[in-house]
């Protein structure tokens, strides 16, 4: 049986270069839609069972983060479900991953791929329950439609949290960590769940980029933007989905937010606050202390140490989602970053940071809201 290697499916990306040799398979990662950005992957092998593979990506070296390639290791799965660490290494720009192949079709991609039909199901599931909305606010570039979910009553006097994911479409764990964190606010039986939608109403949007994430872009939308870029003047022509869901957000009001990604470089679970922000004050900051300090206990795979450098006052970027966000509402606003890599303070040799450890950091989100949301 003669190898191939496609990618011709939702999230897909790689070109192939050459894959006559098995111990010498060469590709190439496809550049993001209208846009030079490139990082993520996500391909499937046949016909190499048995054979000791020896696969190359030619131009790692040009891709957004290749500080992300170092201590980096590949995710295989024969299934799709099961994804496992298979050796890797980075040299001179090309990156290199080795595979003996147990069955005679095996998939590798950058991280565990959450799928546009993953998507639906999710917000599909959620909206039979009585505690959820589900609407369509919007239009992306391709015409899909803007899913977003209310959780909770919706009551003005409640505390209205907004938490919303993969404006990277690559940042494929910010969409498991939604799912953990809908499917427990959905579970009646949860007590602290419960608890938290007597004080609050969630409002959730689990993929505000869908067309990039269908067509395999690490970080920009069908036009080629970065939709993290977008806060201060979305447009509808170029950045919808930025557009529509901060009309929806000025409708409802706002008291938190966080904004969920995924770090290529540093193996760690982390924040990135406000603190450059013109109207950043006495209270963001206690707010901004307690809602880590809480959630580090609760998860510790939550740590403070290591992350990016605070802002200077007045000094923040006030284009990016969270400090936008935060600045227009004068609320505590947040960026989450979960790691491609390992979380090198809780390592796992077989995973890496995996879809169910961003599922159960997801699920404790709730836990750490319900121990601040009367100071918000």
């Amino acid at each position: 049986m003669k190898i191939s290697i496609s990618s011709n499916f939702d999230a897909g990306n790689i070109n192939v270069v050459n894959s006559d040799n098995h111990e010498n398979i060469q590709l190439k990662i496809r550049k993001d839609t209208h846009s030079d950005f490139l990082q993520w992957f996500y391909f499937r092998l046949q016909g190499a069972k048995g054979l000791s593979c020896r696969l190359n990506i030619l131009n790692a070296g040009e891709s957004a983060y290749p500080e992300g390639w170092e201590n980096y290791q590949t995710r295989a799965s024969y299934d799709g479900e099961t994804w496992f660490l298979i050796p890797t290494n980075y040299t001179n720009g090309v990156l290199s991953m080795e595979i003996t192949p147990e069955y005679d079709s095996v998939f590798f991609a950058y991280f565990e791929p959450f799928s546009y039909e993953q998507h639906l199901k999710l917000i599909h599931n959620a909206q039979k329950s009585p505690l959820c909305i589900l609407e369509t606010i919007g239009q992306t570039v391709q015409d899909r439609p803007i899913d977003f979910l209310q959780i909770g009553d919706g009551d003005k006097s409640k505390k209205k949290l907004w938490v919303i994911a993969r404006q990277h479409p690559g940042e494929s764990m910010a969409e498991w960590f939604m799912s953990g964190l809908i499917n427990r606010l959905l579970n009646e039986e949860d007590s602290v769940a419960t608890s938290l939608l007597k004080k609050a109403t969630f409002y959730l949007v689990p993929n505000i980029n869908v067309d990039g994430s269908i067509s395999g872009n690490l970080r920009v939308n069908a036009k080629g933007v970065n939709l993290n870029r977008e806060w201060a003047e979305p447009s509808i022509e170029n950045s919808p989905e930025v557009f529509y869901v901060k009309e929806k957000m000025r409708e409802t009001g706002m008291d938190f937010n966080l904004d969920v990604h995924g770090d290529e470089a540093l193996p760690y679970v982390f924040i990135s606050g406000i603190e450059g922000i013109p109207s950043f004050n006495e209270k963001l900051s206690d707010l901004t202390d307690n809602f880590m300090n809480t959630w580090k206990t609760i998860n510790p795979d939550i740590q403070d140490e290591h992350g990016y450098p605070k802002n200077e006052a007045g000094k923040a970027n006030l284009m990016i989602c969270s400090k936008n966000l935060g600045e227009e509402f004068k609320c505590l606003s947040q960026t989450l970053e979960m790691p491609f890599k390992q979380n090198d303070n809780i390592p796992n040799p077989i995973t890496g940071w995996s879809a169910e450890r961003s599922i159960k950091l997801g699920e404790s989100l709730v836990n750490a809201l319900l121990g601040i949301v009367n100071e918000l």
